[in-house]
């Protein structure tokens, strides 16, 4: 089994029903008209008649160029699965005495993911006697927030995981861009 077929659309000829009603070209309603009949009157404009609603009764076609419409169909399909895009976690990790260039090094990839509308799982790792300050960990990851500003939002907060202090920043969506810029303006 190679996969699911789409469901065929029935044109001309493979119209099996004795009655339908149909569409013309221009999207006028012609009418209930007797199947032979349609199927002339689709040939007489040099167009196909194409099933567009096989469950109502009696079935509904259109007279259009089917060639042009499986087009437009895979052409719509295409663009929405474009469109779609899938959320990856990446992960960043820090150290609880990190220098400023290697931070600004890890923001940047931070950023860079975020931009490419994936989560980032910030993560603090401790070695040895690190972990009697965790509290150094948590100001680094309140640092980070802070240097990401309002690129993204803190989706799950710090919280150790045995010897590593880890959270989740999401992309803020264009929505809540939107809005927070527009509150800002209103304050000022």
């Amino acid at each position: 089994m190679k996969g699911k077929r789409a469901p065929e659309v029935r044109v001309n000829h493979r119209i099996r029903v004795p009655q339908v009603r149909v569409i013309d070209e221009d999207g006028e309603m012609v009418g209930i008209v007797d199947t032979p009949q349609a199927l002339a009157l689709a040939a007489e404009k040099g167009l196909d008649l194409v099933e567009v609603a096989a469950n109502s009764r009696p079935p509904v076609c259109r007279i259009m160029d089917y060639g042009k419409f499986k087009y437009e169909a895979a052409k719509r399909s295409k663009k929405a699965k474009a469109k779609q895009h899938t959320t990856q976690l990446k992960e960043v990790k820090l150290r609880p005495k990190i220098e400023k260039h290697d931070f600004d090094f890890k923001l940047r990839h931070a950023l860079k993911f975020l931009e490419g509308r994936d989560k980032v799982k910030v993560t603090v790792i401790f070695r040895g006697r690190e972990l009697a300050h965790i509290d150094l960990g948590r100001k680094v990851l309140d640092n980070f927030v802070e240097a990401i500003g309002d690129n993204a939002v803190v989706e799950l907060p710090p919280k150790m995981e045995g010897r590593n202090m880890s959270m989740v920043l999401a992309p803020k969506s264009q929505k809540n861009k939107a809005t927070s810029s527009k509150e800002e303006d209103s304050q000022v």
